[in-house]
């Protein structure tokens, strides 16, 4: 569960940047926001501290007690919500409901937490989902790319469960950390991140600020600011 402060986004694609030093790097292409505060969790009221954040307006089915929760407050219903919860109630002071929340709560060089959803890659054999070498390819072996037996001899006399099988691949929930953000265009609402990202192109992601940074990664930032 997220502890810090973060934003909602989608993956545009991939580019390259150059650095100061003259050599390229891959990046990441981040939509990030603008998000709009569409509730406020605290502690005494709900028993946790959270921020309910609204990403992409002009949605215009949506069942009656959610667009309820949009029209309470006063505010166009949101295509994409999601809540992200707080550390510490301090965090939640400077935040109202209905403010903009924008890629400028990012800083070039800050250590981030990326999650998405990986790509589906639908019903794949043991080979490309699990790495297995397969057999040999000539002399009529007859055996290249199948699982083979998989279960023990007379003693146990079954399968392990857990035992590694083909079976669908990808489409999960994926969480990347520590990824450093190489530049941020706040007019543009983009976040541009070092090397990838999981997911598509197009799909949603969700950015927060880093909750597993290290004394020697703390180090290397505070050195390039």
């Amino acid at each position: 569960m997220a502890k810090k402060e973060g934003l909602i986004g989608r993956k545009v694609g991939m580019t390259q940047v150059f650095g100061d030093d003259g050599n390229h790097v891959p990046v990441t292409v981040i939509q990030a926001g603008p998000c709009t505060v569409v509730g406020i969790r605290t502690r005494d009221s709900h028993g946790y501290d959270a921020l309910q954040l609204g990403f992409e307006a002009g949605r215009k089915k949506m069942p009656k007690p959610q667009a309820g929760v949009f029209r309470k407050v006063n505010l166009d219903p949101m295509r994409i919500v999601r809540e992200i919860r707080l550390e510490k109630s301090e965090m939640l002071q400077g935040y109202q409901v209905g403010q903009v929340v924008t890629a400028g709560l990012f800083t070039a060089g800050e250590l981030v937490d990326v999650i998405g959803v990986t790509k589906g890659k639908g019903f794949q054999g043991g080979v490309k989902r699990h790495g297995w070498s397969g057999g040999d390819a000539t002399h009529g072996s007859m055996f290249h790319r199948a699982p083979g037996s998989i279960g023990a001899s007379s003693d146990p006399s079954r399968v392990w469960p857990g035992h590694k099988l083909p079976g669908r691949m990808g489409g999960v929930q994926r969480t990347v950390l520590n990824v450093s953000v190489a530049r941020v265009m706040a007019e543009q609402n983009l976040v541009l991140l070092h090397g990838a990202v999981p997911g598509a192109n197009g799909s949603l992601v969700m950015l927060r600020k880093s909750i597993k940074v290290t004394k020697q990664q703390q180090q290397k930032t505070a050195d390039k600011k």
